[in-house]
């Protein structure tokens, strides 16, 4: 396989399996095992990812403060980013979330097109115009009127949006200077560390679910998420981010798909309006 197209393998793998995850990942919780305890399970999950990624290079990340800071940086976007994402799946269907989410790549193209100067035209452009549009769409709290929760679940979504947006920017920054390996060892050691947080944020007063619907089940997901998160890095270490980054924001196209047909959900005419724009802004953005 030529080398240049190796991370459009990586890409694809991130995409099908966070689009998987992402239709997956609510059964869990609807099964009594609460989203900050799947937040554990995740971290947990990146364990064994770490290892052999950290095997791949004698078990010598870099460790100067530069790359600490670099790596901890793109650990602590995600994986906060992680438990934004889990509150705002308790407010909001994960069919209209995640397409929120998934228009990210915008805001990271900028900043790739501004600091790392890469290059983009005008089909992806375009991309970014229709995915504007599309979240505005889906943004329009007539989607779901009837929901107690209101439209918090949006602020959620838009700040999830943002930091997922920067965590693709230092992916990419900083795998110019340091090992795809050790960037994804740093995540998985400052997702760790923020398992504290999701456990206080936890409700233990509510009955837990320990059977195998419950950690065992969410482990079985969350490590699709994982798996992505480390083709990630690698995508982004042989491609550029204005191409790693929309083609793995396919996923929630994905997810919607799955989404729909397992909860068998009709979209009104609003969020199909946004759903279809959605798709054809991530497609055009893709190369």
């Amino acid at each position: 396989m030529k080398s240049n197209r190796i991370w459009l393998v990586y890409a694809l793998v991130t995409t099908v399996f966070w689009g998987v995850w992402g239709a997956f990942i609510e059964i869990p919780e609807k099964s009594g095992f609460p989203a900050t305890l799947g937040y554990v399970v995740w971290a947990i999950t990146m364990i064994p990812c770490a290892v052999y990624a950290l095997h791949k290079i004698n078990w010598r990340p870099e460790h100067d403060k530069r790359s600490v800071f670099l790596g901890s940086t793109a650990g602590l976007l995600g994986a906060g980013g992680q438990l934004l994402l889990f509150q705002a799946l308790r407010q909001g269907p994960a069919y209209i979330v995640f397409p929120v989410i998934s228009l990210y790549p915008v805001l990271t193209i900028v900043m790739s097109l501004i600091f790392l100067k890469e290059r983009t035209h005008k089909r992806q452009w375009t991309g970014i115009v229709l995915a504007l549009v599309a979240m505005f769409f889906l943004s329009n709290p007539q989607i779901n009127p009837g929901h107690s929760s209101g439209i918090g679940w949006l602020a959620l979504a838009i700040l999830v949006f943002v930091m997922w947006a920067v965590q693709a920017y230092v992916l990419k920054f900083s795998n110019n200077t340091m090992q795809a390996e050790s960037i994804y060892f740093y995540m998985m050691l400052t997702s760790l560390l923020l398992t504290p947080v999701a456990i206080l944020m936890t409700d233990f007063s509510i009955p837990v679910n320990w059977g195998f619907r419950g950690p065992w089940l969410a482990a079985m997901i969350q490590i699709l998420n994982a798996v992505g998160a480390l083709t990630l890095v690698y995508s982004l270490r042989h491609g550029k981010a204005i191409l790693v980054v929309p083609l793995t924001g396919l996923a929630p196209v994905i997810t919607v798909i799955l989404s729909l047909i397992i909860y068998g959900v009709v979209p009104g005419g609003i969020l199909l309006t946004g759903l279809v724009l959605a798709s054809v802004a991530i497609v055009l953005l893709a190369e």
